[in-house]
């Protein structure tokens, strides 16, 4: 199956200031040389603490953030490029789901012309039309045509998260970035958002990337993950491979961290060291070294690359040596 959407070395980095005049003194890279495809039909995950790089990594997408260096490319075609039609296309393409449903929404406008907000810009149908496209993305997401005359602050939290999935489809995209849009909800409200999103999935036969902390989510709903830390992947794998047998020590600390309901699955819970450390300063070498019991001197001096092991990939020296 190919590869509708690929990340070939992306970097992002930000200047950092200082003083009355707001001198660049140094910089962050918050995403730094992700590379990674993502096949037609299936769902990405993303994990990783907050601050490794995740929302990031979706702006960049989307293109709320341009990119420092890479390359991103939507069904074989590079993303982004000015005073190009396709880049107006790709937009239409690919859209994105924000964790927040009630900031993502204008709280002065009836949620029917935020959802149609799109198809205004893009100037598809005219104003008959585009009433009738946005009941049929309310119909699509279980919500009544009526509700487009409403305001957000007259629906819950779980029938926001809706209104922003109905915003997201109303342009018919291949592609949609779930940018943690579960962590503000209830868990029963989770769980169907989550079931909304996989039927949407599969009868509409999108392709996502979703955005989590949360790997009891991720393991609900992605088909392929990547382990983000300090910006950068160190896991990448199925679902079924990194859930059965995880390689790398952050991985492992991050599945012993998540509740098991049954006393007798429950695995001893690995205790990381420290905080994640400040990417204006990263450690040296591996920025996972100051917090892994496996660290060794080559650790603190080399900078591990991602390396392919068949079934998953890697960037961690433990595991390329057999200390894992």
């Amino acid at each position: 199956m190919s590869a509708l959407l690929e990340f070939k070395d992306v970097k992002k980095d930000f200047p950092v200031r200082k003083g009355i005049f707001q001198r660049i003194v140094g910089q962050v890279t918050a995403v730094n040389g992700v590379t990674i495809d993502v096949e037609r039909g299936k769902t990405l995950g993303v994990v990783g603490e907050s601050g490794c790089g995740k929302s990031t990594l979706a702006k960049m997408l989307v293109g709320l953030m341009p990119l420092t260096a890479g390359e991103i490319l939507f069904d074989g075609k590079p993303l982004h490029q000015s005073d190009n039609m396709e880049t107006i296309e790709s937009a239409r393409q690919i859209q994105i789901v924000f964790q927040d449903p009630f900031s993502s929404l204008d709280p002065r406008l009836p949620i029917g012309h935020s959802i149609a907000e799109g198809l205004v810009i893009h100037k598809i149908g005219d104003a008959t039309s585009q009433r009738k496209a946005v009941g049929e993305m309310l119909d699509l997401v279980g919500l009544p045509p009526t509700a487009a005359d409403r305001y957000p602050h007259e629906f819950s939290g779980g029938q926001r998260q809706r209104i922003g999935i109905a915003r997201a489809l109303i342009m018919k995209p291949d592609f949609i970035v779930c940018d943690e849009p579960t962590s503000a909800l209830d868990v029963s409200v989770q769980a169907q958002i989550l079931n909304l999103l996989k039927s949407l999935q599969q009868e509409l036969n999108l392709t996502l990337m979703f955005i989590s902390h949360n790997l009891s989510v991720i393991r609900h709903v992605a088909d392929d993950v990547m382990v983000m830390y300090l910006g950068a992947p160190v896991e990448m794998a199925s679902a079924k491979q990194l859930f059965a047998d995880p390689k790398h020590p952050y991985t492992k600390a991050l599945l012993s961290a998540t509740p098991v309901a049954d006393p007798e699955k429950r695995v001893e819970r690995i205790r990381l060291q420290g905080e994640l450390p400040s990417p204006i300063n990263p450690p040296s070498g591996c920025t996972f070294h100051p917090r892994c019991a496996l660290a060794n001197d080559r650790c603190k001096r080399e900078i591990p690359k991602l390396v392919d092991h068949k079934n998953f990939s890697t960037a961690c020296h433990a595991v390329e040596e057999g200390r894992s």
